[in-house]
């Protein structure tokens, strides 16, 4: 469908035609008439299939200028990455109508949050766990939102966020229009919907597990993590192929190890990106990935979901996820929209069941690829590949034999206690009578 059909504002339609977008994805499609209805939506559909255009069009559409300083559409997305990418996409959306936005997350300076909030917002879009926070200290009211989105249900409830966001549910107004995402329906997304909607219209469009049609996969069988390293410095070698590549592995410690061992290989360009990384740097990443300052980024799973990186030619798992869905979010960075990408499997023989687990998933095989003769073997094997040794049992029962001293006291211990001595001497002095009678005749008798 193309976007003429959606009878959208002359303001948002110029922005749509800047940005270059001419036909509506299939959820873009489905979620434009219900959202615009201001029906309760709960939108099941996997990454890159457009998820952010679908439901922030209807809602800018019904924004109307407001001088009210109280939020009124409210976006509630799991990470900090997630937030700037969503502010970026309202501003390119309305650049030429008057809507002010603001994005809010943790580790970031909470009084500047709190200024810019006293001086009015539109859209809030927020990580749960700050945005509470500022409801908490009563830097915003939420009196007047009366449009909720939830991106990425399924994440924020895996990163615990399930009491701040019942909470926030709480805080809000009770009539208002509830529209959440999500790539998967799990018992708990489904728990806070019958909590918290009213009769809910659901879309599902490309369910996780279904491969995208536009990303071509294969796989290599190799022996082991510094092997993964010398083929992947080999096939990066070819700038012109592989051009934006983008390299998930699940360990912060290896993903260090490796962006380390790369900048040997192959030189500078290379950037990475997990949960240890400062705020800073982290956006900055992400900025110079985008802009292509960096041909390479190495990251762990906290980005492999939401975020819309444009033109990313392959993306490269050094390992095998262990639950399948999280390498169909990882592959989704690339071939996003129209373009066509390209997802390779690093695999060792350990991880066999996580690959078949990903291809029954998918309900289908990755064509295998022949290991290259001229990559070399490395035979070493990091902590994590090494067996574990079992402990034998020497030393855990053998006896030791007390010391003498010990032995004597032991053996001093094992009498019966017999109370007091002082109390025993006067006992065995003066005894009992044996027998009842005169007093006198006990008396000789002693």
């Amino acid at each position: 469908m193309n976007f003429d059909q959606f009878k959208i504002n002359n303001q948002l339609r110029n922005a749509i035609d800047e940005l270059g977008f001419t036909e509506a994805t299939e959820i873009q499609e489905k979620a434009f008439p219900v959202i615009a209805a201001g029906k309760d939506v709960i939108g099941i559909s996997q990454t890159g299939t457009g998820k952010t255009l679908a439901y922030l069009l209807p809602l800018l559409q019904d924004l109307k200028f407001s001088k009210s300083p109280n939020p009124r559409l409210l976006i509630l997305v799991p990470t900090r990455e997630l937030v700037t990418q969503v502010v970026a996409a309202i501003e390119s959306l309305t650049t030429y109508v008057t809507i002010r936005t603001l994005g809010i997350f943790g580790e970031s300076n909470i009084r500047l949050q709190k200024e810019a909030l006293a001086e009015g917002q539109d859209v809030l879009v927020a990580t749960p766990g700050r945005l509470h926070d500022l409801i908490l200290a009563r830097a915003v009211s939420m009196k007047e939102t009366k449009k909720l989105v939830i991106d990425e249900v399924d994440v924020m409830l895996d990163m615990g966020f399930r009491t701040q966001i019942n909470r926030l549910f709480e805080l809000l107004p009770s009539k208002r229009q509830n529209i959440m995402f999500s790539a998967t329906m799990t018992d708990e997304v489904d728990e806070l919907i019958q909590d918290f909607f009213y009769l809910p219209e659901q879309l599902t469009v490309a369910v996780s597990g279904t491969p995208l049609e536009n990303i071509s996969q294969y796989c290599y069988r190799v022996l082991n993590f510094n092997t993964k390293i010398n083929l992947l410095a080999h096939l990066l070698q070819d700038k012109s192929v592989y051009n934006k590549v983008l390299v998930f592995i699940s360990s912060k410690k290896l993903a260090d190890l490796l962006q380390q061992k790369l900048e040997e290989e192959i030189g500078t360009g290379i950037g990475i990106i997990h949960s240890n990384k400062t705020q800073n740097h982290r956006l900055r990443t992400v900025e110079e990935f985008e802009s292509g300052a960096l041909r390479v980024l190495v990251a762990t799973d906290v980005i492999a979901r939401g975020l819309d990186f444009q033109k990313v030619s392959h993306v490269i798992n050094m390992d095998t996820p262990k639950y399948p869905e999280n390498y169909m979010h990882r592959i989704g960075r690339t071939g996003r929209a129209s373009e066509k990408g390209e997802a390779i499997l690093l695999y060792t023989d350990l991880e066999d069941k996580q690959k078949e687990a990903i291809e029954n998933l998918m309900d289908l095989t990755i064509p295998a690829l022949e290991f290259p003769e001229e990559v070399t073997i490395n035979h070493e094997l990091i902590p994590e590949e090494r067996p574990k040794e079992k402990q034998g049992s020497y030393g855990k029962h053998t006896k030791v034999k007390p010391k003498e001293k010990d032995a004597e006291k032991k053996q001093k211990n094992m009498k019966v206690n017999s109370g007091s001595s002082y109390k025993a001497k006067i006992a065995a002095k003066y005894k009992k009578p044996k027998t009842r009678g005169d007093k006198n005749q006990n008396k000789k008798k002693r």
